[in-house]
């Protein structure tokens, strides 16, 4: 089980998306510069944006690995949720920059200069873009942080937009067609439109108390049928995802004769084996006499 100590250090990885962005914004910069391509200027601009999402996610993981306190009773991990939403907004605001630019240069065209350079110096913006990307990405799934795979995907998606416009200008390049540019430019927005739509959908899940993915409750019920027995049962199981954390509470169903110590014992041995096979779950365990008719009851008439 991961501590407050381990999950800030994950802050860590936003430091890295921040140096990133700061660099290829810069690259993109001189590319445009270079060049005069409104496709690199959108790109560009998409960094500006990778910027400020990271600043987002870097100050949200800070916030979700705060341990509870008497405001916040089971924790602040649905921060991330947050900043994932920020980051999808992003995504799309870099979208409507991108369209905006394009719809400008397809009204007033324009030659494009020193485009060998200018591509190259992008190539490598999106190169590094790539790299950090991916180790976010990873790390994200590794340590079930929605910031940093939220945050990874944004710097995969733009890596996407830099190939897109990388190709659009050399087309434009080598067949002086002057509109492809903006084209290009446009069909590449539209594309992270569908990325910053499905980080938002994710992340409003989330903050809905979404059930876990089904492989999880496949495992939960699989520990469960370890305990099942003619005496023992389980029902009304249900779970929650919070950020990096993940609830479940269920009913036991025992015999009525039971003791109490012997409930309690039953119920802490659930608890133990379902925490060992899916660690950071927070486990609720509600001891049922098996020949009460209203231990059956389905929880949401209760």
């Amino acid at each position: 089980m991961q501590n407050t100590t381990d999950r800030a250090q994950l802050s860590r990885w936003a430091l890295l998306s921040i140096a990133a962005a700061l660099v290829t914004m810069a690259l993109k910069v001189i590319a445009w510069q270079i060049t005069g391509s409104v496709g690199l200027l959108s790109d560009a601009a998409e960094s500006l944006v990778n910027l400020t999402a990271a600043v987002v996610a870097f100050v949200a993981l800070r916030v979700a690995a705060r341990p509870p306190d008497d405001s916040h009773q089971f924790g602040h991990a649905k921060a991330e949720y947050f900043s994932a939403i920020i980051e999808g907004l992003m995504i799309l605001i870099a979208a409507a920059i991108i369209i905006a630019s394009a719809v400008e240069r397809l009204l007033h065209p324009r030659e494009l200069e020193t485009v060998g350079v200018g591509l190259a110096v992008s190539a490598l913006a999106g190169a590094l873009n790539g790299l950090a990307g991916w180790a976010l990405v990873r790390a994200g799934r590794r340590h079930r942080s929605i910031a940093l795979q939220a945050d990874g995907r944004h710097l995969l998606t733009d890596v996407w937009t830099t190939v897109g416009v990388v190709i659009g200008v050399a087309l434009v390049a080598l067949t002086g067609w002057l509109p492809l540019d903006a084209l290009i430019a446009i069909a590449v927005a539209v594309n992270i439109l569908y990325v910053g739509y499905g980080l938002i959908r994710r992340s409003v899940g989330g903050l809905m108390d979404a059930a876990l993915d089904a492989a999880d409750q496949r495992e939960i019920e699989r520990v469960l049928d370890g305990f099942r027995s003619p005496e023992v049962d389980f029902h009304d199981v249900r779970t929650r995802q919070s950020g990096w954390l993940r609830f479940v509470t269920l009913h036991a169903l025992v015999p009525g004769d039971w003791t109490v110590r012997r409930g309690h014992d039953l119920a802490e041995q659930v608890q133990d084996a379902l925490t060992a096979a899916l660690p950071d779950l927070r486990v609720v365990v509600h001891v049922e006499p098996v020949d009460d008719p209203r231990s059956y009851e389905p929880w949401r008439r209760r």
